[in-house]
């Protein structure tokens, strides 16, 4: 109602604007569905190509690097946009009584979904800065006893960054390998741990590839050897089952933009009991128990919050449904073609997240084939790089492969329509590229391309 309301004062006060200045803007106030300018106001050179541009936009199927946000979720942040603005830590008024028990609801709905007490959840920017603060903190709080990490070497890019930064502030860090199937070996993980190991850091379910880790295995190894573990969990939350004390998870990292909550927020959990200490990255006014000071931004954790509470209640039937879908993605695409591979454990792997490698087509150039299916080739963090992704790589994936792989997104909001039309595509653009490389030629005529030996001019 408040938005409607807003947009109506909007729309009234154009339409009351003085005639000369009317026609002023080139860039008119306008919403995907409704022009509010009248046709004549805005010149007509201007006005046709952003109205079709934005009836026009690609089907999203990349939902690991972003997910839109649920209706529900912006229905339970608009209050606090709006009327509800007080500082969650103003003690001394109603605004901010209003707002900081806003924010300890949405503390309690985060916490529901992992199994967590709401004091062991501390509110973030997202999971990028929760993997700062696990890895970070822990490390420099037990530096004076514990100088060694281990990680595997298909993290997200944050966190073997943060490793990096360790390591030059003398902390020894073991990057595990990791199966062809994308999985870390426990017995090497075991093996791994040294008596000044502090945390162990494995992600959940991988962002590229879709694998998931066996995280109450490792769970136990850690707790067994009194190492902590943290998993970054951002690809999992709201997914699949999670809960922090029976898999003995002592750190995990959230993000509100992967569970269709608002961009900007997310948080960590850390355990109270036995409790975990971790140093603060950032100095400020103690807020988040001294671990994160700043003011918390009430409509986005109250937005993480009813993200958490919907996930809660809808997971099995989400599950079912991207299940049914990437099973009708992946079917389709490998009995009309051949040569293709999907990357990752077909077992242990999260149905939303396909990754498939198209021998002998460049994965670039069936992306921009595909322009009107909104698709990556691998981790939105390090999308513009041309190399071959680096977890491609730990898997063993040949370099050639690794070039011509796609990630196929599947979630809540997708339709079987968007499936059916993005796979067929999909083939016909893989066969015209084909039909273009000399490479694809060569493997009909029966010529084995490992036996060829090129030589370079």
């Amino acid at each position: 109602m408040l938005l409607r309301t807003a947009w109506r004062r909007v729309a009234a006060a154009v339409r009351v604007a003085p005639g000369p200045k009317s026609v002023a803007p080139t860039r008119g106030l306008r919403l995907r569905a409704v022009d509010l300018f009248p046709q004549s106001a805005v010149p007509s050179d201007t006005a046709t190509a952003p109205q079709a541009e934005s009836m026009l936009r690609p089907l999203y199927m990349d939902v690991q690097a972003t997910t839109p946000l649920d209706p529900r979720v912006l229905d339970a942040m608009l209050p606090y946009l709006v009327n509800y603005y007080g500082n969650p830590h103003s003690r001394t008024h109603a605004y901010g009584w209003e707002s900081e028990a806003a924010m300890e609801h949405a503390r309690q709905q985060v916490a529901s979904l992992i199994g967590a007490d709401p004091r062991e959840i501390i509110f973030t920017s997202g999971a990028t800065e929760s993997n700062n603060i696990a890895i970070k903190g822990v490390a420099r709080f037990y530096r004076s006893r514990k100088k060694h990490l281990i990680t595997t070497q298909t993290e997200h890019k944050c966190v073997l960054d943060s490793c990096r930064s360790l390591e030059a502030e003398g902390f020894q860090v073991t990057y595990l390998p990791v199966k062809k199937s994308g999985i870390i070996d426990l017995k090497e993980l075991e093996a791994a741990i040294q008596p000044d190991t502090s945390l162990v850091s494995v992600m959940t379910v991988n962002n590229e590839i879709g694998v998931k880790q066996p995280i109450a295995e490792i769970g136990r190894i850690c707790s067994s050897r009194k190492v902590y573990f943290h998993t970054d969990a951002a690809q999992a939350v709201g997914k699949i089952p999670l809960d922090v004390n029976d898999m003995k998870i002592d750190l995990m990292s959230i993000s509100g933009h992967k569970i269709y909550g608002p961009k900007g927020v997310g948080a960590i959990y850390i355990r109270r009991r036995p409790r975990v200490r971790v140093e603060a990255l950032q100095s400020g006014g103690g807020q988040e128990r001294g671990m994160r000071s700043g003011t918390v931004p009430t409509p986005l954790v109250v937005g993480l919050g009813a993200a958490c509470e919907v996930a809660q209640q809808e997971m099995e039937y989400d599950h079912k449904w991207i299940s049914k879908l990437a099973e009708r993605l992946t079917q389709k695409i490998m009995k009309s073609l051949p040569d293709v591979v999907m990357n990752g454990d077909p077992e242990h792997h999260y149905p939303g997240c396909i990754n498939l490698s198209f021998a002998y087509v460049e994965g670039e150039s069936l992306l921009m084939a595909l322009k009107d299916v909104a698709l990556s080739s691998g981790s939105a963090c390090t999308s513009a790089s041309l190399e071959p992704s680096y977890v491609l790589r730990a898997i063993g994936t040949d370099e050639d492969l690794a070039h011509s792989s796609i990630r196929f997104g599947i979630g809540r909001f997708t339709t079987e329509e968007e499936v059916d039309y993005t796979v067929e595509k999909c083939i016909h653009h893989v066969k015209r590229l084909r039909e273009m490389s000399p490479l694809w030629e060569m493997v009909q005529d029966g010529i084995d391309l490992k036996s060829i030996k090129w030589t370079q001019h």
